[in-house]
């Protein structure tokens, strides 16, 4: 008998998407069904471009197919994706970008600014289309960590007047920082009030287009800027950046507890532990504990939240930040292949965050 869409579509909806617990025909991952004789070939739509399980479900659906429909079929399953949002449509702010992503820590030196660079450098090269705000007014280190110490962004006119930024493009992610309009040696003295002005503009009065991402690498600690973030654009979610340290721990848990407040209620996706232990260049195999050990997951475990990936204390890291390279340029290398990881956990929870929890809103503070 020959074989129709039906008796494929039938095996499919036996293939479960891993995370969301259905199966892909009722997700409506499967279109372009196409049946040649033996010849059978679909397309299975990703939630996210740097989805970890691919493989897996690519060889699910191979799997279905010889097992319910026909054993010498010949299965061609075109894999793409179609990132996921938890946005409402015709949004007054960003209203192209699908998902707003905060990067915080509690305090400061736990390398926040490189787990952000690489991790927005890690989804673009899975074809995500990524946007980085540097909101760490007093601090910028992006245009040092991408390269573009020296670029300027302009601003240009739109056809209804509205003066935008054009944000700076840098191997393929597009950057705003206040370390653009800024000589890079004066001191940024604002009180909070300006710098949560200048976060507002960089939000609203940049030219950000269609993005997948847009992450904000925040300022440590709980301040002014916080508020004003997640009062001016509904956040998908926070990461948590920390070292194992107990003092870095401490201050964590305080960002962590400051997006779960009642009145806040930012969903957590996860947290990274930084500098989890040291690996000598010349013995990679040797693990050197200096901060302390596990509290990164120890604070996950805690909040019951993930620990999206562990980051070792590798001096490349640091060069390749400093040469304005980040390390995930590097593709093959044990620290790209940790970003790498890294970013398809944050994908992963992205997408089962949109999944399985309600629409994202701007927070109304009434005090």
């Amino acid at each position: 008998m020959a074989i129709t869409q039906e008796d494929v579509l039938r095996a499919l909806s036996y293939v479960e998407e891993p995370d969301l617990g259905k199966d892909l025909v009722t997700l409506n991952m499967i279109e372009d069904v196409k049946i040649d004789g033996l010849n059978v070939s679909f397309s299975v739509i990703l939630t996210t471009p740097a989805c970890p399980l691919k493989e897996l479900i690519h060889n699910a659906c191979v799997r279905a197919i010889h097992t319910m429909v026909d054993k010498d079929a010949e299965v061609n399953v075109h894999l793409t994706s179609r990132v996921t949002t938890a946005r409402a449509a015709n949004a007054a702010v960003l209203n192209g970008v699908k998902n707003i992503i905060a990067i915080a820590s509690g305090k400061g030196g736990v390398g926040k600014s490189t787990v952000t660079a690489n991790l927005a450098l890690a989804l673009a090269r899975t074809g995500a289309k990524v946007g980085l705000v540097d909101a760490d007014i007093s601090g910028p280190s992006m245009p040092t960590m991408f390269g573009v110490e020296d670029a300027r962004p302009h601003v240009f006119q739109t056809p209804e007047g509205k003066n935008l930024i054009q944000p700076v493009v840098q191997y393929g992610v597009k950057l705003m920082s206040i370390g653009f309009l800024a000589p890079a040696e004066s001191a940024i003295v604002w009180r909070g009030p300006m710098a949560s002005s200048a976060l507002k503009q960089f939000i609203t009065e940049v030219d950000w287009g269609e993005l997948d991402y847009l992450l904000l690498d925040l300022p440590p600690g709980t301040s002014d800027i916080h508020l004003t973030l997640v009062q001016t654009v509904p956040v998908t979610g926070a990461v948590i950046v920390t070292t194992p340290q107990k003092v870095a721990l401490a201050d964590a848990q305080k960002g962590l507890q400051m997006f779960r407040q009642p009145q806040i209620n930012v969903p957590v996706l996860g947290v990274v532990e930084n500098m989890a232990w040291f690996t000598p260049a010349e013995l990679p195999e040797n693990k050197y504990y200096i901060f302390g050990q596990g509290g990164g997951k120890a604070l996950a475990d805690k909040h019951e939240v993930p620990l999206l990936g562990q980051i070792p204390l590798i001096q490349s890291i640091r060069e390749n930040g400093d040469l304005g390279t980040p390390a995930i340029l590097e593709p093959g290398t044990g620290p790209a292949l940790l970003f790498e990881q890294l970013a398809e956990e944050l994908a992963r929870q992205v997408s089962i965050r949109n999944a399985t929890q309600g629409r994202t809103q701007i927070v109304e503070m009434t005090s």
